[in-house]
């Protein structure tokens, strides 16, 4: 019995639908404006977005502590350019205001490149 669409035929179609769905998922985060408001959304979101996509950032739902070691961790093991202090702050404040564990963004992941 054929049933008139080959395995690769499958493959295809299935790779062009999740390459189609791709951009779908990322949307709503490509614009600074697309994040909750509150002071430090723009420097947050260019401090972020520089070597991936927002959609990581707002899955984590960190405490502060754990978004001062994400930072931490970025500068000293991914190439990170070292933040001002002052925007340092600013961005641990926006994000663990926005992204905590509270906020219902926590999914259950650890970080697991956190001491």
């Amino acid at each position: 019995m054929e049933l008139g669409f080959s395995l690769s035929r499958w493959a295809a179609a299935l790779a062009t639908v999740l390459v189609l769905a791709m951009p779908v998922r990322a949307a709503g985060f490509n614009d600074p404006e697309d994040l909750p408001e509150g002071l430090g959304r723009e420097e947050t979101f260019y401090a972020c977005i520089a070597c991936h996509s927002m959609q990581v950032v707002v899955r984590q739902g960190m405490s502060r502590e754990m978004w001062e070691d994400t930072i931490r961790l970025m500068v000293e093991r991914h190439g990170m350019p070292e933040l001002d202090p002052k925007e340092k702050a600013l961005i641990i404040n926006y994000l663990s205001e926005n992204f905590t564990a509270s906020t219902g963004s926590r999914r259950g992941w650890i970080n697991p490149f956190a001491p």
